[in-house]
């Protein structure tokens, strides 16, 4: 048997809220110390881009997007959000959904996906490591943990593969960039 990767479902939210639980259960994962309803959380992410990962029909993982800003400059911008069930951890379905993940935030037109992990969740950085994700930040003391410990966070970034180079491919840059350089004519 293998993983699967399919988009979320309304019907998904029993499932991909107990695989939350246990993440804030962890105390590694997120500062978020309740689960929210659906209409909170549903009212929160992208909706193109919320996936389960399935194992013999069992959500056993979740990915979604949400909004990095409300400012239309960045409308291309989005922040991740993976959690595995603890009996799946480090048996790949964090690979195929986050790998997923990334295709599918290209496919809707974002340009950068970041994550705010905390510096103590090894697996997490290796996981986004491996999955073309680079380290761009760290935070030192950002907030209180549910315990109300201070903790630190890693930021990592993936930017679209025509991005590779620096600078968006976005045709609004392109635009700009055209309208420079007719005006130095």
């Amino acid at each position: 048997m293998e993983y699967s990767v399919r988009e979320m479902q309304r019907d998904d939210w029993g499932e991909v809220v107990e695989i939350f639980y246990q993440g804030i259960q962890t105390n590694n994962a997120t500062f978020t110390t309740s689960c929210p309803s659906y209409e909170e959380w549903d009212k929160a992410h992208i909706k193109p881009c919320r996936l389960v990962a399935e194992w013999d029909g069992e959500v056993v993982g979740w990915a979604a997007l949400t909004p990095y800003s409300s400012r239309e400059c960045y409308k291309g911008v989005a922040s991740v959000s993976i959690y595995i069930d603890t009996n799946h951890r480090g048996r790949g379905a964090g690979y195929l959904l986050l790998t997923r993940l990334v295709e599918q935030s290209e496919v809707n037109g974002f340009w950068t996906i970041q994550s705010r992990i905390f510096e103590t969740n090894a697996a997490s950085i290796a996981l986004h490591a491996k999955c073309g994700f680079r380290t761009i930040g760290y935070e030192e003391r950002i907030a209180k943990d549910r315990f109300g410990m201070w903790r630190n966070t890693v930021i990592m970034e993936h930017r679209i593969k025509t991005d590779l180079a620096g600078g968006c491919d976005c045709d609004m840059v392109k635009a700009m960039r055209a309208e420079t350089v007719s005006s130095r004519v």
